[in-house]
């Protein structure tokens, strides 16, 4: 029972398999989440002109934008 097939390596395995397991469903929620942000840019024109207005930073004329936070130090 001990040696690189005994015991403790099966409870390293099945460690592993709980650790891969949960990475899994992580990923899982964050496909759902994905999927569904997806459906509302293609249902929703509302959406879609907000996403590329804040990936591109973009803003319509007279209007101002502000950015709060703090700065990079150099």
């Amino acid at each position: 029972m001990r040696g690189p097939k005994g015991i403790p390596a099966l409870l390293e395995k099945q460690r592993q398999i709980q650790e891969i397991e949960k990475r899994n469903a992580g990923l899982a929620r964050e496909n759902e989440r994905k999927r569904e942000h997806i459906k509302r840019l293609s249902d929703d024109p509302a959406e879609q002109e907000l996403e590329i207005r804040q990936r591109l930073k973009l803003a319509h004329p007279g209007e101002k934008i502000y950015i709060v936070g703090e700065r990079e130090k150099k």
